[in-house]
Parts: structure tokens; sequence; C-alpha cells
């Protein structure tokens, strides 16, 4: 793996979070900034886990190792950032009053589901360490199989959410369908094939020319 990319994603991962303090500060989120705060640290979630999910459909597909590497940075960026989802939520929006928490989970389908994605990625992030790994051994990969079911519930939760104009939460469920399409081996084989096809062209084309 290159010694920049890690470092870079690092970086641009964190993009995001700076952008939104600085926008807080300077009066940029709107009328609603805690609104405005709220979604964007939830959408923000969702497209680092659709991308943890690129990640091994990418080094399959293309043979690159490094991907792989990426992917628990990426998901633990998605738990950080559905952290300050769900505080911002809990602090900003409901001033820690227990009670009115526990009738929306109860009420409101979307807060229902997001908490239920919350809960199952909170085992994921815990057990994310080479030493967590090593103690469950196959369990671990058992359990890191609710990978897939989390983005599942947060573009459901995002749907729920936005009610009448679902166009953004359909684009990510596109996006995730698609991801788990790619998962499937058939296709997987035939994409990689492809690109390894193409590659051996570049590289006749590319000796067609040298001198």
């Amino acid at each position: 793996m290159k010694l920049w990319i890690k470092p870079t994603v690092f970086v641009l991962c964190l993009v995001p979070s700076a952008w939104l303090v600085f926008a807080l500060l300077t009066d940029r989120l709107g009328a609603n900034p805690i609104e405005a705060l709220t979604r964007e640290t939830g959408e923000w979630t969702l497209r680092l886990l659709l991308l943890t999910l690129c990640m091994t459909p990418l080094r399959k597909a293309a043979g690159w190792g490094w991907p792989i590497r990426l992917r628990r940075m990426l998901g633990l960026f998605a738990f950080f950032y559905v952290c300050i989802h769900l505080s911002t939520y809990l602090w900003l929006d409901q001033f820690f009053d227990w009670g009115e928490i526990g009738r929306d989970i109860l009420k409101r389908p979307f807060i229902t589901v997001g908490m239920l994605a919350f809960v199952l990625l909170v085992p994921l992030a815990v057990t994310s360490t080479n030493a967590m790994m090593r103690r469950l051994g196959r369990n671990w990969t058992r359990l890191h199989r609710l990978a897939y079911v989390v983005p599942a519930l947060g573009v459901l939760h995002f749907w729920w959410l936005v009610k009448a104009d679902v166009r953004e939460p359909l684009v990510y469920a596109l996006l995730f369908v698609l991801l788990m399409l790619l998962r499937w081996k058939p296709v997987t084989l035939r994409f990689g094939r492809g690109l390894r096809s193409d590659r051996v062209s570049d590289r006749g084309q590319i000796s067609n020319l040298s001198p």
C-alpha cells in the first residue's frame, strides 16, 4: 500500500467534521442549525458505511490489496459520525429528556430503525481491533456480517425520515443494492475478468507503440 493513501483518506474523512464545526461557528448552517448538523452527520455516516462496502468488490475486481486496509478506518469514521449524529439528537434536540426519547423510539419508526442501526454498529466498532479478531476467531466474521445490515437500516432510516421527497435516499438505496450485487460471485468474476482483459489490452497497445 502506498504510504500516502491511508493518511490522505484519513484527512479526507475529517474534512466534513471540520467543515461542520466551521459552519456552526460562523452561522452557515441555515435557519435550523441543529437539524442541519443532525442531517449532515447522518448522511456522512451512511456514505462512509457504503464506502466500506466498496472495498471488497474493488479488491476482487481490480486485484488491488490496499482497499481492504482502508476498510477498518472507514468503518471507524462511520462510527465517529454516527456518534455525533446521535449526540446531536440526544443533547441538542431532546436535551437528554429520556422519557421523550423513549417515546420517540417507540412511536417514530425512523428513529426506531436508526437506534437499531446504532446498536448494531457498536459491537462492530468495539471488535474492530486485531486483538479482538484473534480472540473471536470465526465468530468475528459472523459478527461483522452486520456490516451489511447496518447500511440497509441506515437507508431505511433516511427514507422514512424524509417521507415525501425520497430521491436522495433512493440514490443510497440503489448504491447499496449495486454493492450487494457486486458481492455476488458471478458478477464479481465477470467484472474482474473484464478489468483484467482491459489491462492486458492496454499493455498490448503500449508495447506496440514502444520503440
